[in-house]
């Protein structure tokens, strides 16, 4: 099958440090070519891929202090992925709405994954104009604000089985928080839960331009506590040792996570994730096996103390059953593949498989 996977522009593919859309569509590429798929990569051209890549705009928006207007080159790559559109036999966008209007009448089958939050009230006259296009949820609990899409299935995301791994010379001692710092991720609770439980924490997390006033005021204040460690961005290669040395990963969201990348980072490595009732999170954790599900910081803290119930290679064979980048994208495929006998386009490559 040929398949084009389009990209944001933001961060390459993968991304250098932080990016979580780049990073999901870099797992689903690279895993959708070891199937035996066709795959062109529309994305930045300081992208790493094994399909073909078309390189939309010389590097990542975010380092090209040179862009003012994000969108602009948004505009060009669609318009390219417009020009080639019938090369392939399904496009796979990643852009959230900005496909919409563009290609919902054109006849390649075309899938957009919709990767962030649904719940603001701009968005429904979008859905309710385009009804029929066809989506991906990353969790049944994304969906919920936006009942009259054209949901085609939920899709979990997936890492490499090898891209993470427990470290077993890493000992566990302390509690971790992976990921960004904004208002709705509480890293302020996640601190708040380490102190009462008696364990550091190691903060390993982005700052974006747009939070940085909450973390000068809110947060940065709350660092030069005795239990508390800021590490700063990290990389993927840094992540197992990271992970493998917690305890458990703290996720104490205050907001409907779509998903949460950093939960199946964390059972990747064996460590657990304590995390709270909202959004994905009791679809991703199997509470009592992978981590626990808590309402509050009570919860949280009581959790903590129960860590040593819970097995960490467990953990790991629960991530390689229902995580791995190969169980996403074949998934997919079978999107793909519906989508392409509904609109009744013979396929332009068929797959040998085995």
């Amino acid at each position: 099958m040929r398949i084009a996977q389009i990209a944001p522009l933001y961060e390459a593919v993968p991304p250098k440090l932080y990016g979580g859309t780049e990073r999901v569509v870099s797992y689903l590429t690279e895993a959708l070519v070891e199937l035996g798929h066709d795959v062109t990569l529309f994305a930045s051209g300081d992208s790493v891929t094994s399909a073909k890549l078309e390189a939309a705009w010389p590097r990542a928006l975010r380092l090209d202090p040179t862009v003012r207007d994000a969108m602009a080159p948004h505009v060009v790559l669609l318009e390219h992925v417009r020009r080639v559109a019938h090369e392939f036999d399904v496009l796979h966008f990643h852009l959230d709405y900005l496909p919409f209007p563009l290609f919902a009448s054109m006849e390649t089958p075309f899938v957009t994954t919709l990767h962030g939050r649904l719940d603001l009230p701009e968005l429904q006259p979008i859905f309710d104009n385009f009804q029929d296009v066809p989506v991906v949820s990353i969790s049944d609990s994304q969906r919920q604000p936006l009942p009259q899409a054209n949901w085609l299935n939920t899709i979990y995301h997936g890492l490499p089985d090898q891209l993470l791994t427990p470290q077993p010379h890493r000992k566990p001692e302390y509690l971790a928080f992976l990921g960004r710092i904004c208002p709705e991720k509480r890293v302020d609770t996640a601190i708040r839960i380490a102190a009462q439980s008696g364990l550091p924490l190691k903060i390993a997390a982005k700052v974006d331009k747009v939070d940085q006033d909450y973390f000068k005021t809110e947060i940065e204040p709350l660092l030069s506590m005795a239990h508390v460690e800021f590490v700063g961005e990290i990389n993927e290669a840094q992540k197992p040792e990271f992970l493998s040395g917690a305890k458990a990963l703290l996720f104490p969201i205050d907001w409907s996570e779509p998903f949460g990348l950093v939960m199946i980072e964390s059972m990747a490595c064996g460590t657990p994730v304590v995390a709270f009732n909202r959004g994905s999170v009791p679809e991703v954790i199997d509470h009592g096996l992978t981590g626990f599900i808590c309402e509050d910081v009570q919860g949280a803290v009581a959790a903590v103390q129960r860590l040593d119930d819970l097995s960490r290679t467990e953990i790991r064979a629960q991530f390689e059953r229902r995580f791995s980048s190969k169980t996403m994208a074949q998934n997919y495929v079978d999107g793909y593949t519906a989508l392409v006998e509904a609109a009744q386009r013979p396929m332009l490559r068929q797959v040998a498989v085995g």
